[in-house]
């Protein structure tokens, strides 16, 4: 399990939010079968997709993180509910570069879609900046909603690649705020900067967050446990499958004895007979 924690400055300006997303990440890495490269970006996604999910309100509000740079691994998508619990896929799972920044590239977008249960999702997308996933939702942040924001993720491995630790943390600050809290905030950061040593010292998200707020009366709102969830089902995908239209069900049930569907956030496959497809088309 994962964990997020949330802790508040005293005057109420500032919120840091920190999770340790280790385990999340171990799971994605496993059930993708992905490179170290791969891990390491998509990684990063997962750890901020779930941090940004766990500031939706409501139960049945979801998040989508999608980032397309034009790089070898494709596009990256991590899709986060009010929890923070995550599930997510990389287009190229086993794409290698010689850092984060080069396997995403930077030639494309970055997309958020908040659903919240509206008559329509909000989006909104920026051009990728770097390719450096921290500073680009950062620019998300004061692009697309005007809210200053600072984030940073990382990712341990140990031997074999093997996931030692993952975490992240994200301060936003709603003005006003004094110049001297912003100092204060703003010396916290750059001390923060080395995440690898956070990482090594095992920090846990208590710590993470106290230290961005240090000297600025910072407390812990809440905390709660999130992981790696895919949420697919059968009957989501009969659904899925009797949107494709009338032509289609007919020529896949005309064509094989049976379909196969595999869900790409969990690699879970769900077969469909070419009755079962017929008696779609009677429904």
């Amino acid at each position: 399990m994962g964990r997020i924690i949330r802790a508040l400055s005293e005057d109420g300006g500032m919120l840091c939010s920190a999770v340790d997303s280790t385990d999340m990440v171990r799971e994605m890495a496993s059930m993708h079968e992905m490179s170290a490269a791969v891990t390491a970006a998509l990684g990063r996604v997962v750890t901020v997709a779930s941090i940004m999910g766990g500031m939706l309100k409501y139960e049945g509000d979801r998040l989508t993180l999608r980032i397309n740079g034009g790089g070898a691994c494709g596009t990256l998508t991590a899709v986060a509910d009010y929890r923070g619990n995550v599930k997510c896929c990389a287009g190229n799972p086993k794409a290698d570069a010689a850092s984060v920044e080069e396997l995403v590239g930077k030639d494309g977008s970055l997309t958020v879609i908040k659903d919240m249960g509206l008559k329509e999702p909000y989006v909104g997308q920026v051009p990728l900046a770097c390719g450096n996933i921290a500073q680009d939702v950062t620019a998300y942040y004061a692009e697309s909603e005007q809210l200053p924001t600072v984030c940073n993720m990382g990712i341990l491995f140990g031997e074999g690649s093997k996931v030692e630790a993952a975490v992240g943390y994200m301060v936003q600050i709603v003005p006003p705020i004094s110049d001297k809290s912003l100092q204060i905030l703003e010396e916290n950061l750059a001390k923060m900067d080395k995440i690898s040593q956070m990482l090594e010292q095992r920090l846990a998200p208590e710590e993470i967050a106290l230290k961005a707020l240090s000297g600025l009366g910072g407390e812990i709102l809440d905390s709660w446990e999130a992981q790696y969830f895919c949420d697919c089902s059968r009957e989501r995908t009969q659904g899925i499958l009797m949107a494709l239209g009338k032509e289609e069900l007919e020529r896949l049930a005309a064509e094989q004895e049976e379909t196969e569907v595999c869900c790409h956030f969990c690699n879970k496959k769900y077969r469909f007979s070419a009755d079962e497809l017929l008696k779609m088309l009677k429904e």
